[in-house]
């Protein structure tokens, strides 16, 4: 019977090496797998898609990496470089001078802007935390743009509304439940031919749910306008949480 029982106590020992392995191979991959930062805001992309995306874009300076490890690390709601690239992007195709953005916590988007218009160019930097706009001045010194930047702290839509004069681009990031009023706002403060770009117009998906809650029929109602304003040309673009670009006619 000793014979017999030899067998079965390697096999035994083979298993027990086998399962061993295996959770080391496990837990290898899930601490190698890399953490997404919160404003990636996956969901809306398929996920390989969207990572993909992110795989290909060029490196980002000091400053611009430093906003979004900053950004990850306090849970700040940054729209990222992808979408940073399309704002950049849509400024230089319509060679925007001004630019009115709603919304602007510590400044990453702002940056994108200020870069985009250029020597002579004033973005209008809005935000109700003055730790925030503090906090962005000091990026805005580091990256030399902060001659084209007008900081300003308070209620952005009251700010906007004490504006006057037309911008080439108004961009939205307030709070969403106000996305409709914005709306009536902006519009008319936009040069013809300038751009009403808004971010967060997919909600994570919500706007596709049955039963929305107050904030994404905020969102519904906002999206309604944009496509069914006689002023307006508008797309969507399902990156990120969904970024709306109208054109003024």
């Amino acid at each position: 019977m000793g014979v017999r029982a030899r067998p079965a106590v390697r096999k035994g020992n083979e298993l027990a090496k086998a399962k061993t392995k295996t959770t080391i191979t496990t837990q290898a991959t899930t601490t190698t797998k890399p953490t997404k930062p919160d404003w990636q805001m996956p969901g809306i992309l398929a996920e390989p898609v969207e990572e993909y995306l992110y795989s290909i874009l060029p490196p980002r300076d000091e400053v611009l990496a430093e906003m979004e490890a900053e950004a990850a690390r306090r849970k700040i709601p940054i729209v990222g470089p992808a979408v940073g690239r399309i704002l950049h992007q849509l400024a230089l195709m319509i060679g925007a001078k001004t630019v009115f953005e709603m919304g602007s916590a510590i400044g990453y988007s702002t940056l994108w802007w200020a870069r985009a218009v250029g020597e002579g160019g004033l973005v209008f930097y809005t935000d109700g935390d003055r730790k925030n706009a503090d906090q962005a001045r000091g990026y805005f010194e580091r990256a030399g743009v902060a001659s084209r930047i007008n900081l300003a702290t308070g209620d952005a839509l009251e700010l906007l509304s004490e504006h006057k004069q037309e911008f080439d681009i108004i961009f939205n990031d307030v709070d969403k439940e106000d996305y409709p009023r914005v709306f009536r706002l902006a519009v008319p403060r936009l040069r013809k031919g300038g751009l009403f770009v808004t971010d967060n117009v997919l909600w994570s998906g919500k706007v596709a749910q049955k039963n929305p809650d107050h904030t994404t029929e905020a969102i519904l109602e906002f999206n309604r306008l944009l496509y069914h304003s006689p002023d307006l040309f508008t797309t969507i673009l399902p990156i990120r949480d969904g970024v709306a670009v109208a054109i003024k006619k």
